[in-house]
């Protein structure tokens, strides 16, 4: 019996040696490194003969490198926690030098940033800001975005006759904020501020001009009632008709083209609009050329192929008679105010690219109880193209021809462009730089003017002149 009892100590000190070695490794490592405690720098590092210890020694080793054991286990499970805290925390706190002192699974998650509104609708390549957002009101959340913008013209052939114009012009173009509530079942939308309209081929007018002359300091504003894909929409709208909106910030080219100059910009009235599938309908009751007479049906249809191409037919026309004359506002031409307008219009856009060539037809009916004793119509295209390129650099290009009826040998032909029976060609080619809200932008322009009736004043101080070609420089910020 003692001879087993001796073989099998034997037996179990050359194990604890065996095992002795790799802990006192451990416990060597955690000494150079600073992290163990009294408790491990007493356990015995120098194997023991078996002959030297006795059955109750042995169990006090066992238990204290169980001890020890137990102990490196806990602080490698320490490690790995600490280690997995800190790559969790990491994408959140990405150039803080504070370490997250929550787990990750309680840091509260980051609130997404705004995105840019929808309104006042942008064709590119500039965009709105991101929206500041105002506090819960009796509105609720409201959204507020603005820009401030000047602009410089240079320009030959300047001064048609009866006009004040000159070779060029410095002003102001925006200065316009923007609000709006885009939740809920009621939202709205207003704008104001000080603008200006440039447009090819028609003579300059200075900023405080153009606000008094066309739509005032509140040019849009209107309340909306949403229930799903239909929405109701009351007040100063922007119009349906053609492929250009009414400011310059908005279009891919700083000035307004020759169909624009036929086509009305901002309508008073009620419009509903209704989405089902790819079709997008809308219809609208409102006063035209911003007349004040509601006499005016507006309709477009908007079939979304896919999410590149796009076709749209738009029509609007004067459902009655109305003769307004004034000296102070030129939103409200007689004869444009008395037409009907009709566009087709295709978009295709992916990825830098965009482009939107549309056709047009507009036509004046006779109506002698207003002055008009013979009727004219004009017909016209043009392409809206832009390229962006990387760091903020693109270019937009407009092509465009419009021709108009009449001749100057009948006494009552009406004049819808350069005089009876002319037409013209314009080329507009607009470089823009975008950094962050920061923009500038140029347009190089050339109108030329085809059949022209120099009664009827084209271009120069004389009217003699056919061709014009403008220069236009835009800077300033989106805000």
């Amino acid at each position: 019996m003692k001879k087993n009892i001796g073989v099998c100590l034997g037996i179990l000190g050359l194990a604890l040696g065996v095992v002795g070695a790799p802990a006192a490794r451990a416990q060597g490592r955690m000494a150079a490194s600073g992290s163990g405690g009294a408790a491990d720098t007493s356990a015995p590092s120098t194997p023991v003969t078996p002959a030297a210890s006795s059955p109750a020694d042995l169990r006090l080793r066992i238990d204290a490198l169980k001890a020890e054991l137990a102990a490196l286990n806990a602080e490698l499970a320490t490690e790995k926690d600490g280690d997995s805290a800190a790559s969790t925390a990491a994408p959140q706190g990405q150039g803080s030098t504070t370490p997250a002192t929550t787990p990750p699974a309680e840091a509260p998650a980051a609130a997404p940033a705004p995105a840019p509104l929808p309104t006042p609708s942008m064709a590119g390549p500039l965009a709105t800001a991101v929206p500041h957002e105002l506090g819960e009101g009796p509105f609720g959340k409201l959204e507020v975005t603005g820009i401030l913008s000047g602009m410089g013209l240079t320009q030959s052939n300047w001064g048609a006759a009866g006009t004040a114009d000159t070779p060029t012009h410095w002003d102001l173009s925006n200065a316009q904020i923007f609000i709006q509530k885009t939740t809920g079942w009621f939202q709205f939308y207003l704008q104001g501020g000080a603008y200006n309209l440039p447009a090819l081929g028609t003579t300059f007018l200075g900023t405080p001009d153009t606000v008094k002359g066309f739509y005032g300091p509140f040019p849009q504003g209107y309340v909306k009632l949403v229930k799903g894909n239909f929405n109701v929409e009351v007040g100063a709208l922007p119009t349906l008709i053609g492929a250009e909106y009414t400011f310059t910030f908005e279009n891919m080219n700083i000035e307004r083209g020759l169909l624009w100059n036929q086509e009305n910009a901002v309508n008073r009235g009620i419009q509903l609009n209704e989405t089902y599938k790819k079709l997008t309908v809308a219809f609208s009751w409102n006063d035209g050329f911003y007349s004040n007479r509601y006499n005016w049906l507006s309709g477009s249809l908007t079939y979304a192929f896919n999410a590149s191409n796009t076709l749209a037919f738009v029509g609007m026309g004067n459902a009655g008679t109305y003769a307004r004359v004034s000296a102070t506002s030129v939103a409200t031409p007689l004869l444009l105010n008395n037409s009907n307008i009709y566009n087709l219009l295709y978009t295709y856009t992916k990825g830098p690219v965009t482009i939107t060539p549309y056709y047009q037809y507009t036509v004046v009916k006779a109506n002698p109880s207003i002055g008009i004793l013979a009727g004219a119509h004009t017909s016209g295209g043009a392409i809206l193209a832009n390229y962006s390129f990387k760091r903020g650099v693109s270019l937009a290009v407009r092509p465009e021809y419009i021709k108009s009826s009449g001749t100057v040998l009948d006494p009552n032909a009406i004049n819808l462009l350069y005089g009876p029976g002319s037409g013209a060609f314009a080329f507009t080619v607009t470089p823009t730089y975008v950094k962050d809200g920061f923009f500038l932008r140029a347009d190089f322009s050339i109108v030329h003017a085809t059949n022209t009736t120099p009664a009827f004043a084209v271009f120069g101080p004389t009217g003699l002149k056919v061709n014009q070609p403008r220069g236009v420089i835009e800077a300033g910020f989106m805000f």
